[in-house]
Parts: C-alpha cells; structure tokens; sequence
C-alpha cells in the first residue's frame, strides 16, 4: 500500500482543493457561502474518500463515492462559471484537473473491479 500523500491522483486532487479555495475567495458574497461551500465541502469529501479508498482492503464503494463527488464538482464548476464567478484561465485549469482525478479514480475503480 502506497502512502496516500504520495499517490497522484491524491496530489492532484489536492491541488484541486487548494484551487477551488482560491477561487471561492473572490465570489460574490452570494455566491461565497452557498456555492462556494458546497464545491468545497465536496473536494474535501473527494480527498477523504481516497485517502480511505488507499487504506481499506475493499475499495469499491469508497471509489464510487469518489466518482460521485467528481460529477457534483463538475456540475458545480459549470455554475461557477454561469454564474460569471470564474474566469475562463481558471475554468479550464480546473477542468483539467478534474477530468485527470477522474481519469485515475476510474482507472483504480476498474482495476479493483476486476480483482
């Protein structure tokens, strides 16, 4: 077992949550504590989930949680950027990291689905 701090899709997730922070700080008060909250609160999820994805011998439902707080990210960073409260440099750098801790999660769900 890899030390979870040293996985990428940690690292990159990570990374993730440290950017949405960032950009949560500059909403719109209206947006700051309901939005930006939420995309937050699920990023932080996303990171637990892993973390505990690495140390349990059954990793399947803690990926499909993981799965799940990728598509709510996604969904929220869509109304982030509706909403005009991220700029299109920050859209995409965000989506990039998206869809590369997607990527990994579901590469991780397939190889444990085929043990």
């Amino acid at each position: 077992m890899a030390l979870y701090d040293q996985l990428p899709v940690y690292k990159i997730s990570y990374d993730l949550l440290l950017q949405l922070y960032h950009i949560s700080k500059n909403m719109e008060r209206d947006y700051k504590f309901t939005l930006g909250e939420k995309i937050k609160n699920e990023s932080t999820e996303l990171i637990i989930h892993i973390y505990k994805a690495n140390t349990k011998a059954q990793k399947i439902e803690l990926l499909e949680k993981a799965k799940s707080n990728i598509e709510v990210i996604r969904l929220l960073l869509r109304i982030y950027k509706d909403l005009k409260q991220i700029s299109l440099k920050d859209f995409i750098e965000v989506s990039e990291k998206i869809e590369s801790t997607s990527k990994q999660i579901n590469a991780w769900y397939v190889q444990q689905k085929n043990k």
